[in-house]
């Protein structure tokens, strides 16, 4: 039985955990074409994210919205890498990027095997220094494809590495708070999203399906602290224990495509959705780093 209000269903009294009693939905910025990638850049205390189709990047703060990248490659996924440098994947350019501390971007990957990468989608960087990302075609037309496999790929000194080759079409992915866990949505007609554990190594082991998102399909996905996993689905962001289990689920008025936690305390969850971008307060404190 579930409970719901204009911005919540609940699913399980500790959904009351994550959303406090106050907590709001705000739309903070509005007018782009598809709103993608945020990722909160903590030293310079703003949001930054992707407007795919309009080939740029924005940056907002509480004091306002500017443009922070154009032309951006049609970029997509975003995160910091551990000495807070931005990681992005381009779709136009086909590669993952890293923007250097006197704003020059340099090319991370756009190859493996000799042959272009797909359009790398999204993107997470491991404690270690390793780069995780998905290779779904979405970026090019079907005759560009060039790999044979939609890829999970590792990034690090000895170059790509595909940890993954079984999905439909991988999109969002994160660690678990010790990293012992990734998960990787399938943003298919699968609609699910799966476990899998991290060696010693960096490689795989498992890939059990945890959750089925319906209505929509999983896209981007973080965790909190506790583990528990905030997937952007058709209706809003849905909240998921370790187990699985759903808890509830924040609604939107646009569907949501990726989201991230942020603020000087990691507790304000920021979602890109189609035109704009919403922030909550949460409970709950984000487990990403910086």
């Amino acid at each position: 039985m579930s409970e719901s209000s204009s911005q919540f269903e609940i699913y399980d009294k500790d959904f009351r955990k994550i959303v406090a009693a106050g907590s709001v939905l705000a739309e903070i910025a509005s007018g782009m074409e598809f709103t993608e990638g945020p990722v909160w850049v903590e030293r310079e205390g703003r949001l930054i994210f992707s407007d795919i189709p309009a080939d740029e990047m924005k940056a907002w703060s509480p004091e306002g919205l500017e443009t922070f990248r154009k032309p951006s490659g049609h970029a997509n996924g975003n995160t910091l890498d551990r000495r807070g440098r931005l990681i992005t994947c381009e779709h136009g350019n086909r590669r993952v990027s890293r923007t250097e501390g006197d704003g020059k971007v340099v090319t991370l990957a756009d190859s493996f095997n000799g042959k272009p990468l797909n359009s790398p989608n999204d993107v997470v960087v491991k404690s270690d220094g390793t780069i995780w990302f998905t290779d779904p075609p979405y970026g090019i037309s079907p005759e560009q494809i060039a790999q044979p496999h939609n890829y999970v790929f590792r990034l690090d000194g000895g170059g790509l590495t595909p940890v993954a080759d079984d999905f439909d079409r991988p999109n969002g992915l994160c660690f678990s708070p010790d990293e012992k866990l990734l998960y990787v949505a399938d943003s298919s007609d699968r609609k699910h999203i799966r476990m899998f554990e991290v060696a010693g190594d960096n490689t795989l082991r498992g890939g059990a399906v945890l959750a089925t998102i319906d209505p929509g399909v999983p896209d981007g996905i973080r965790v909190d602290m506790r583990g528990r996993l905030y997937s952007t689905a058709g209706d809003g962001v849905w909240a998921i224990t370790p187990e699985g289990v759903l808890l509830g689920k924040i609604l939107l008025p646009q569907t949501p495509a990726n989201c991230t936690f942020g603020g000087p305390d990691r507790r304000t969850l920021y979602i890109t959705a189609r035109h704009s971008v919403y922030a909550i307060e949460l409970t709950a404190t984000g487990a990403q780093r910086p």
